[in-house]
């Protein structure tokens, strides 16, 4: 079996921050289990990354190469490429995603990573 790295982008990383000052202000142990879950997500797509779905919306119109995990209430978009998992966005899945995506991926081209935490 291999073992994939995985990076998040600068701009995943800002979307999670975002998330969690959202919540903090309720609930700062909310907040911070949120922060762990999600990162906990992320850092198990070391293993058999593949096996997650591929973004639906992207997939009918014929783009495979981005998947996705559901956590409660968010979306956690990411590609792999060779061994590495890069963790690309992070959504509350009452956005438009399609629209996020084609905005960040496409167009942005953000391909600045941080240290995972």
């Amino acid at each position: 079996m291999h073992r994939y790295s995985v990076v998040w982008t600068k701009s995943a990383q800002f979307d999670l921050e975002l998330i969690i000052e959202y919540i903090k202000p309720s609930s700062k142990t909310i907040a911070k289990d949120i922060f762990f879950e999600i990162k906990k997500e992320c850092d198990n797509l070391y293993f058999m990354p593949t096996r997650k779905r591929v973004v639906p919306e992207l997939q009918h119109i014929g783009i495979l190469k981005y998947r996705e995990i559901i956590h409660k209430r968010w979306r956690i978009v990411f590609k792999v490429e060779d061994l590495k998992v890069s963790v690309l966005l992070v959504v509350d899945s009452s956005r438009n995603l399609e629209d996020l995506m084609f905005q960040r991926l496409l167009h942005n081209n953000d391909n600045k990573y941080v240290e995972s935490q």
